[in-house]
């Protein structure tokens, strides 16, 4: 047998996943007659039929099937190849393209970029804000900031930091609600997420049914609507970490909602992209900064809240102190 056009293979793997010759002529990009040119060629060469022909469509017969069974793993490899030779080729030009939250991009970090840009001023970011999970590889991403379980296909993922969701409030809220008890939050407009809010009172003891005067498909949106005094949020920590040290929000409970590990925050990219300088230096970086997060919204949540008098005073569930005192007593129980 004479050897086989290669040129013809992505364009049978084309016209076998598509069932059309029109579509996959679309797909390649070439004109309907060469792509029924280069299959004619590819089948006389085999000296078979690859495909039956039905009306609109042609489906693969069991001498097509048993080809790409053959050739489509060999064809796989050759596009992850180019794919890291284009990769390589962005290496040298220190550039990385990054898929992103919205919400993560213009609460935790946009307002940090200048200082990466400081210590990296070689190496360029181009942000991509999408709440959709893009293909990384398919699309020419480097990497990407996700939500999730963690298990992408062909990705690896780093978790980034455990961040639990709290209630937040503007300091016209807070001064509202300093020294009342859980329950004075249920009778509060309140932000977000009903199912969120409920097992956030369910901790507190309290069953109750949550109709949220408005809720939101970005956290920065419901965050932004709790510092305009809209109502009271369920946020995610780390993206109310600015707001909380800057006092434009104030935590209005000790009680936090943990991660359930469903929508952590990760940090994904493709396994070959793991030594690139480039990387190593922003996820370094990020997680340098996410510990500085952490330490901040821990600062800001153990300074006093002041009333108008200029006493302090509690939060929604009790003072910090008796917190802390009711878990050394539980401590101590053990």
């Amino acid at each position: 047998m004479a050897r086989i056009p290669l040129q013809t293979l992505p364009t049978f793997r084309t016209i076998a996943r598509t069932g059309n010759l029109r579509a996959a002529a679309e797909e390649l990009h070439l004109t309907h007659s060469a792509v029924s040119q280069q299959l004619r060629q590819l089948e006389s060469q085999l000296g078979v039929q690859l495909f039956d022909r039905r009306a609109q469509r042609i489906v693969l017969n069991a001498a097509g099937a048993a080809l790409l069974r053959a050739v489509e793993p060999a064809l796989d490899q050759i596009d992850d190849g180019l794919r890291s030779a284009a990769a390589a080729a962005a290496a040298a030009h220190q550039r990385m393209r990054v898929s992103v939250l919205p919400s993560f991009a213009q609460r935790w970090l946009l307002p940090r970029m200048g200082d990466w840009h400081a210590r990296h001023p070689d190496i360029g970011i181009e942000l991509h804000a999408s709440q959709q999970i893009v293909d990384l590889q398919r699309e020419g991403f480097h990497a990407a900031l996700r939500q999730g379980t963690g298990q992408w296909r062909g990705l690896h993922a780093e978790r980034l930091i455990h961040s639990p969701r709290v209630p937040v409030g503007s300091p016209q809220a807070a001064q509202r609600l300093l020294g009342a008890d859980a329950q004075a939050l249920a009778h509060e407009p309140l932000l977000g997420s009903p199912s969120m809010w409920e097992r956030w009172f369910a901790l507190t003891g309290l069953r109750v049914r949550v109709n949220p005067v408005a809720t939101f498909n970005d956290a920065g949106l419901m965050l932004q609507a709790a510092e305009q005094n809209l109502g009271i949020a369920l946020v995610r920590e780390v993206l109310a970490a600015d707001a909380l040290r800057e006092r434009r929000l104030i935590r209005l409970s000790t009680l936090a909602l943990p991660e359930d590990g469903v929508d952590a925050y990760w940090l994904v990219y493709p396994e070959n992209l793991h030594d690139w300088a480039p990387l190593a230096a922003l996820r370094g970086w990020l997680f340098e900064q996410l510990e500085r997060s952490r330490r901040a919204w821990a600062e800001a949540d153990a300074s006093p809240i002041k009333t108008s008098a200029g006493t302090a005073a509690a939060g929604p569930t009790g003072s910090r102190s008796r917190a802390r005192s009711a878990t050394r007593a539980r401590d101590r129980g053990r």
